[in-house]
């Protein structure tokens, strides 16, 4: 059962934090402002399915719990790094591409 943190955010059962009727995690906004350095009001520009209110809810939240979203950040940036490691011949989009093209 999710538990509701505030009228604007909710727990669902794994722990994980969502802005409420947006199917938007919270981390996702924290990720735009720490990648974007964006303003609430460019967010909601950039995210205009999510409400102002809904945005500054999400902000209020990520500063509140800030400490474990962005160890949650860099543990799911440190399994990026390690399959990228283990790729041995990494392709460009580029690439993809004309593998594409010369499949058809």
């Amino acid at each position: 059962m999710a538990t509701t943190v505030s009228t604007q955010i909710e727990i669902d059962d794994q722990g994980v934090a969502w802005i409420t009727g947006a199917n938007v995690k919270v981390i996702e906004v924290a990720l735009d402002k720490l990648a974007h350095n964006w303003s609430p009001e460019e967010m909601h520009f950039q995210n205009p399915n999510l409400s102002l209110a809904q945005t500054h809810a999400a902000l209020a939240y990520y500063y509140e719990n800030q400490q474990s979203i962005d160890a949650e950040i860099a543990r799911r940036e440190g399994e990026v790094e390690a399959l990228m490691a283990e790729s041995p011949n990494p392709v460009s989009r580029e690439q993809l591409l004309a593998r594409l093209k010369d499949m058809r």
